[in-house]
């Protein structure tokens, strides 16, 4: 099977099932993010888990090439590139996160009171080890082209944008 992008969203009646099975998902091949969203019995949301693979990389990786770069000006072009090139990558990684957070804020209305959900971004080889992930655990399992799911947050932005300006 060639590798496909999905976005897995694995509902969950009981949080500590959730949390379980985001253990085992963090270890999931192709992972690229996980999150478990948890609606308290009072209906309040909460992230109490994530991860995203290689966060931090960016950030790092530009504060070298811009150190190295920097040392075409001496020592002072060494800390002014490092934190030129760190600062960029910082950028670019926080507008990542934000549009997965914008995400998860669109997925916080498929969640009962006292229930949860673990979300899982992945490029997929194989189904298998996430849908016998979700058997194991007893989640019920939607799983959704990343494209699709990327369209779904932006028309879900769009609308809050109109709402906001009417």
């Amino acid at each position: 099977m060639a590798e496909t992008h999905h976005v897995l969203l694995i509902s969950f009646t009981r949080p500590e099932q959730c949390r379980a099975a985001y253990e085992e998902a963090v270890s999931l091949p192709g992972l690229r993010q996980a999150a478990v969203l948890e609606r308290s019995a009072e209906g309040v949301l909460d992230v109490p888990e994530n991860h995203v693979r290689g966060a931090g990389v960016p950030t790092v990786g530009g504060g070298l090439v811009g150190g190295l770069v920097g040392l075409l000006g001496g020592p002072i072009g060494v800390l002014l590139g490092s934190a030129a090139g760190a600062a960029l990558a910082n950028a670019a990684e926080n507008r990542q996160l934000m549009e997965g957070g914008a995400g998860l804020i669109m997925l916080s209305g498929r969640i009962e009171d006292g229930a949860s959900m673990l979300v899982v971004d992945l490029h997929e080889s194989s189904q298998e080890p996430a849908d016998e992930l979700a058997r194991r655990y007893g989640g019920s399992l939607e799983r959704l082209p990343a494209h699709e799911f990327a369209a779904q947050v932006e028309a879900a932005e769009r609308a809050a944008e109109g709402d906001g300006t009417t």
